[in-house]
């Protein structure tokens, strides 16, 4: 009883801490070009700045990550959370008193290499919820993120619009100082032997690739974010584009980019439902299609209305992906090895949230933003076509037996 109460309470708390986590980093999404033209002074290759300076902080974490994954097998994954938590609401704070664009890159920097509260939340919740109740929790999970990346746009949209774009990074500190509280005083780690024999990393991953249908599923997690994130530096630059003015564009910004999250609450739930019923790659194959096509008619947007009700549809379409994703590398991993599956689920999330600024800046850089779409939307059509083509339930079922 007492077992299934902590598990319970552990979800709530980390659920809130992440959802917390999640809106600070979102705040600053719709008004990044803006700080750096505005505020720093960046005048050329806009689009590149913003792309690097979204990009830069998840290089950082996608490096340190394994360090952080190896301490946090040692010593729990809750001092990780205080940890990351502090730093980041500091580092965050920090940022108000900027005013070089090169020591902002190096303030993003830091984040990542400080950053892990999400991830050792996600693994401690996969570690310490009962095995017939893991996919309930990490799906109750995964909506956190969702919901923080709703919030935190129309936040940052806001308080940029009515006070300033360095304000918001002071609210995102006292968000991030939330989550590390609740670490502090709510969440408690149990089942936690400190004494077993950690495997090396290195033999961690030849597990991992030892398993073809656990890399497509990890491939498929990096390009569904790379899907995602492509477009994160270029939208307040295209509302400007289709006719916004420098005071409105980051708020319209924030509006399209919650129009994504609102349609993932909405609809991850009943593609969760539906995954057991169809099969999980029959729903991935329907998220990454129709998330392609919703991808190509933004093409034909000229107007904030068309466009944020097509990043909605979009965001109906593409709610399926990540939950079964989720669900399908439950499947296909024994149970002692599913958390350091979560965990390289992570570094792929990371390696993918940092090339998709990069290159979507680039790419915003020498074609028009429109274009853009296209080439997002052709490459999801691909993917859910090889999918079916590859017969993937098939090879899951076949792994989940060996596992």
């Amino acid at each position: 009883m007492a077992d299934s109460y902590l598990w319970k309470r552990n979800l709530l708390v980390l659920w809130i801490g992440v959802f917390f986590c999640s809106t600070a980093y979102t705040v600053s999404i719709p008004f990044m070009p803006l700080f750096l033209r505005n505020d720093l002074g960046i005048t050329n290759n806009l689009t590149l700045w913003s792309g690097f300076a979204f990009g830069i902080t998840f290089l950082a974490s996608a490096l340190i990550a394994p360090y952080w994954g190896s301490l946090s097998d040692k010593y729990g994954r809750r001092p990780m959370l205080i940890r990351s938590g502090f730093a980041l609401a500091a580092l965050y704070m920090v940022t108000y008193f900027v005013h070089d664009p090169y020591v902002f890159l190096g303030v993003r920097v830091g984040q990542g290499l400080l950053a892990g509260f999400v991830p050792a939340a996600i693994a401690l919740v996969a570690t310490n919820t009962p095995e017939n109740k893991a996919g309930y929790a990490l799906g109750i999970m995964a909506t956190a993120g969702a919901t923080g990346g709703i919030i935190g746009p129309l936040i940052g949209g806001l308080v940029s619009h009515y006070f300033s774009n360095r304000e918001s990074f002071i609210f995102s500190g006292f968000i991030v100082l939330v989550s590390a509280l609740i670490a502090v005083f709510f969440v408690k780690e149990h089942k936690f032997n400190r004494s077993a024999v950690r495997s090396p990393i290195r033999e961690d991953l030849k597990e991992a690739f030892s398993n073809k249908v656990l890399v497509t599923m990890l491939g498929l997690v990096s390009l569904g974010t790379f899907s995602v994130m492509i477009l994160e530096p270029l939208l307040t630059v295209y509302m400007m584009d289709i006719g916004g003015s420098d005071g409105n564009a980051s708020l319209l910004a924030g509006v399209v980019f919650s129009a994504v999250g609102i349609a993932t609450l909405i609809a991850a739930p009943q593609w969760g439902k539906f995954g057991p019923r169809i099969g999980y790659t029959n729903v991935l194959v329907i998220g990454l299609m129709g998330g392609g096509i919703g991808n190509l008619l933004q093409f034909f947007a000229h107007n904030f209305v068309a466009f944020g009700a097509l990043r909605f549809l979009y965001g109906l379409c593409f709610a399926g992906v990540y939950p079964s994703l989720n669900a399908l590398i439950v499947k296909v991993t024994a149970p002692e090895f599913r958390g350091r599956a979560f965990a390289l689920n992570q570094s792929a999330t990371q390696l993918a949230t940092m090339m998709g600024p990069i290159i979507g800046g680039a790419l915003g850089g020498v074609i028009p933003i429109r274009w853009v779409f296209v080439l997002n939307g052709t490459m999801l059509i691909i993917a859910a076509l090889l999918i079916r083509s590859r017969h993937l339930e098939r090879h899951a079922e076949l792994a989940a037996e060996r596992a």
